[in-house]
């Protein structure tokens, strides 16, 4: 009696540190932990592993539409019981990654997944999943949907990921707003306000929080105002940088607008310290209109330069390495993109890359 009352308590959440993965690593992961001698791609999709113990795993990697629904979800379960013991796991891209112990195990996996409409790709020189902040599903900033252009870029770009065509890995990131939680990429689509926000006065006193409003401007370019004898704010158009971070807190300062709101595109990102820094992607197209359902402009460019990069690069180069080696003027020629104004970076908001702020703190 007393052991089935330990059963049915709840599970305390560890609410600190990284989950702990060996529970759910595949048995022979386990047992080879920092064991791992050499690996290989078989083909384009797989990921062959060789232990010092002689022990061999073989891991399949398929894409996904990224926000999946329950059915998905219960698909992909289903195939992953069926012929990989269950062991599924996603990859901070959202790509499924299967693994199993025997190589006759490997095709027949393949041939579920793209049963299923799930492609098999993105290892290797490839254009991998693209990897995205939330949008509206969970942000409370988001100016367009991220979710839509990966989904509307990945249809386009689906020989890409499953063919190894490239001269290195291409990762493309789309972030909902400008503060881009997506992160650094080789090819970044994100959106761009160009107008500092529209303030209702007669709202944000009864709304808003107005310190914390101030506080959240990265730029410090809020401050306190009374309009009309209300207590409202208004904003140093001079500094501001039309990031978008004071509307969550008070929605009183609208700064998304279908005219005004545009998308634009950045190159040459990279988290990776393998062989060189870390870098920022820079900008290289601008006001591009953020067109739902299927963002075509959007794609055109991301195509224009993708294949350019695929053209010209040499192997194992970067998009980040590749521009560097042949300099900015011959990545604009090539591409056929036009260099404009809003190529140059002309803010004088800040003495030194926006860390002027006392609430920036590096």
């Amino acid at each position: 009696m007393a052991e089935a009352t330990s059963n049915t308590q709840p599970r305390s959440p560890i609410e600190s540190g990284t989950p702990d993965p060996f529970p759910h690593m595949h048995a022979t992961l386990r047992r080879n932990f920092g064991l791992w001698r050499h690996h290989d791609r078989p083909q384009p999709g797989v990921l062959h592993h060789v232990s010092e113990t002689g022990e061999e795993v073989w891991t399949v990697r398929a894409g996904t539409q990224r926000q999946m629904d329950l059915a998905t979800v219960r698909k992909l379960c289903d195939i992953a019981d069926e012929y990989a013991d269950g062991y599924l796991r996603f990859t901070i891209r959202s790509n499924a990654e299967i693994t199993v112990d025997r190589e006759e195990k490997v095709q027949p996996l393949i041939d579920a997944l793209r049963g299923a409409g799930f492609p098999v790709g993105g290892t290797g020189p490839s254009v991998t999943m693209i990897s995205h902040t939330q949008g509206w599903l969970h942000c409370d900033i988001p100016a367009t949907d991220a979710s839509g252009v990966v989904k509307a870029l990945m249809d386009e770009l689906h020989q890409e990921f499953v063919r190894e065509d490239m001269p290195n890995r291409v990762h493309i990131t789309t972030s909902c707003c400008q503060i881009n939680c997506g992160g650094q990429g080789d090819i970044a689509i994100n959106i761009q306000h160009t107008k500092p926000p529209k303030i209702q006065h007669d709202l944000v006193g009864q709304v808003c929080e107005r310190p914390s409003v101030v506080a959240r401007c990265p730029v410090a370019a809020i401050r306190p105002a009374v309009v009309d004898g209300k207590p409202s704010l208004e904003v140093d158009e001079s500094k501001c940088v039309a990031c978008g971070a004071c509307y969550p807190p008070c929605p009183p300062m609208q700064i998304n607008d279908p005219e005004h709101s545009r998308l634009a595109i950045w190159v040459g990102g990279n988290h990776s310290n393998a062989r060189g820094v870390p870098t920022f992607h820079k900008l290289v197209v601008a006001g591009l209109p953020n067109n739902p359902p299927r963002w075509p402009e959007v794609a055109e460019h991301v195509k224009k330069i993708l294949y350019t990069y695929r053209d010209n690069a040499r192997d194992y180069e970067r998009v980040g390495e590749w521009i560097e080696r042949i300099g900015w003027k011959r990545f604009f020629e090539l591409t056929g993109l036009p260099f404009t104004k809003h190529h140059i970076e002309n803010w004088q908001g800040s003495r030194h890359k926006l860390n002027a702020s006392a609430h920036l703190r590096f």
